[in-house]
């Protein structure tokens, strides 16, 4: 019996019978470690499998690198229709923001029901192993162009970055008031350094100025392998002192952070982190906001 309910803003759903991410055909290494656990179908009955006692009322999905971005948002949602419970009730598409045919694609996919918003990760990191994208795209006209566009539609941007990226991410922010931003995975603090810590401290600070700017607080895993509570804690706090319960959200981040934690152990953990908080706060951080910032 479920003794914990939760709308989960973060998972990824793949079916790689589709074709969509040949990214996930062939295990692979990187900063999260070996993949081979995660590398095959993701589909929501293996995501309910793996939620044990906690009870997940909704759930968005977070386009997860497809090669055709409106397949696979069209796919999503296909899983939504067919699902009892509905789930997932947000789904946040894949498109390139530079590419010059970018607003007829955001046009398709704000014509698919589930659609909330965009996620174009943008981590770009000297160390080849943290390193996602070839090009800064922060430093592009033509990718800020394309941003300009999400207020259009009615989208909200998914946002994947690391420290070292968040002053010029703060003011992308405050130049499109109007569009809301969630940061992905509390910021990625993935130099584990004084000076790292510095540098995403002061960069979360920043993006947590603009009123328009809220925080996943998900995928600590990734970077912290052996985590446990006390490790997660200082990061946890932080993000909160910096963005209040009012504008943050617990994640899950699976199946990708399955690699290292069991959902009812992420969960419980979050849950044990922000036990003195009052219930109403703890239900925000839960449920609430993520309800409210995806429009679920």
């Amino acid at each position: 019996m479920a003794t914990l309910q939760v709308v989960d803003p973060h998972i990824h759903l793949w079916d790689l019978s589709t074709g969509l991410y040949p990214g996930l055909e062939k295990p692979s290494t990187g900063f999260g470690g070996d993949n081979t656990a995660i590398a095959k179908s993701y589909l929501l009955a293996d995501l309910l499998a793996d939620a044990g006692d906690v009870e997940i009322l909704k759930a968005v999905h977070v386009e997860a690198f497809p090669n055709d971005a409106l397949a696979e948002a069209r796919h999503v949602q296909a899983m939504a229709d067919a699902a009892g419970n509905r789930i997932p009730q947000g789904i946040v598409a894949n498109a390139n923001l530079a590419d010059r045919n970018v607003s007829r694609l955001l046009e398709q996919l704000a014509d698919v029901p589930n659609v909330r918003g965009i996620r174009q990760v943008i981590n770009r990191h000297s160390n080849p192993l943290f390193n996602y994208v070839q090009r800064d795209f922060l430093d592009e006209p033509a990718w800020h162009d394309g941003f300009a566009l999400l207020k259009r539609h009615n989208l909200s941007f998914d946002l994947q970055l690391y420290p070292h990226q968040m002053v010029q991410a703060a003011q992308l922010a405050a130049a499109h008031p109007e569009t809301p931003i969630v940061v992905n995975h509390a910021g990625m603090w993935a130099d584990r350094t004084l000076d790292g810590w510095r540098q995403w401290r002061d960069g979360m600070r920043l993006l947590a100025r603009e009123p328009n700017v809220s925080v996943k607080l998900s995928g600590f895993v990734m970077f912290d392998h052996p985590w446990t509570l006390d490790s997660l804690r200082p990061l946890v706090f932080e993000t909160l002192d910096a963005f209040g319960t009012d504008r943050a959200m617990f994640a899950s981040n699976f199946p990708v952070d399955k690699l290292h934690a069991a959902y009812p152990g992420l969960w419980h953990a979050y849950t044990g982190m922000v036990a003195d908080l009052t219930p109403d706060e703890r239900a925000k951080l839960l449920r609430g906001n993520a309800e409210r910032f995806y429009r679920i």
